[in-house]
């Protein structure tokens, strides 16, 4: 039988350091994690090849490996030399990443801060720097896992239409089973995302709750209404052999113990 892959996302872990996160988690059985850049780089220097190999130590110590690390990028950018310099940092980020442990790099399209950048202009603008990232992609031997977070990737439809028209077989899709909900989503239309994204799935969200917007409950696996068990289905069917990293935004944050909730359900239903 296949190595059942079960990881955590670094959030929303209160009073945890670094180690003592990975100490935790590693307690709770956890074996893999997704990091944020700054976990591992602090966004100036020019070391961040060495840091994310202490890093990687760091995580070995307790039994852990990372899953993908969040770039925390922002490709919406009305200065044409922001995106530029937004591109660049990029490259550097997917040059760090590998010498964690990963070839995975957790990517948003936008955020559109300050609201700068008019909606029409978001596909256009996110596909041109995709297409730009692809190019390296390659010779840094990565590959993207694009996140339907936020405002401006929150739609499956769309996600796959930018796959298809970038070209590249190392973009694919980082799939957060909750955010199409919070964003708005019904949750047959979010079963059919499941459905038509499954093949491109390169890392998951785990993720569960109720209600969207200003409504929206984060909840343990299994104690919302997402149809996780669709999900499942769609990306074993598919093949998916990735890590299974669960994100918790319930009330039970402190401790670890909505994590601990969530590695039940994982072990279960996995």
């Amino acid at each position: 039988m296949a190595e059942k892959k079960l990881g955590v996302i670094h959030y929303n872990w209160p009073d945890y350091d670094l180690e003592g996160f990975a100490a935790r988690a590693s307690q709770i059985g956890y074996r893999y994690c997704e990091l944020q850049i700054n976990d591992i780089w602090d966004g100036r220097s020019r070391d961040g090849e060495k840091t994310a190999e202490e890093t990687r130590r760091l995580l070995e110590k307790h039994g852990m490996q990372a899953a993908a690390v969040a770039a925390g990028n922002d490709f919406l950018q009305a200065d044409p030399a922001a995106l530029a310099a937004q591109i660049e940092r990029y490259r550097y980020v997917c040059q760090i990443i590998p010498h964690v442990g990963t070839d995975i790099v957790r990517s948003d399209g936008g955020w559109n801060r300050d609201d700068q950048v008019p909606e029409d202009q978001w596909d256009s603008m996110m596909l041109e720097a995709f297409k730009r990232c692809a190019d390296f992609l390659e010779e840094l031997d990565v590959r993207i896992a694009l996140d339907n977070h936020g405002l401006s990737t929150n739609d499956g439809d769309w996600q796959l239409s930018l796959i298809e028209r970038v070209g590249s077989d190392r973009l694919g899709v980082n799939l957060d089973t909750m955010n199409y909900r919070w964003y708005g989503h019904d949750l047959e239309r979010i079963d059919r995302f499941y459905e038509i994204l499954a093949p491109h799935v390169f890392h998951t969200h785990m993720k569960d709750g109720t209600g969207s917007r200003q409504n929206y409950k984060g909840a343990a696996l299994g104690a919302g209404e997402i149809h996780l068990d669709h999900a499942v289905k769609c990306l074993v069917d598919a093949g998916y052999d990735g890590v299974w990293t669960a994100e918790y935004e319930g009330p039970d944050a402190k401790g670890g113990v909505g994590y601990e909730k969530c590695y039940n359900w994982l072990e279960k239903n996995i």
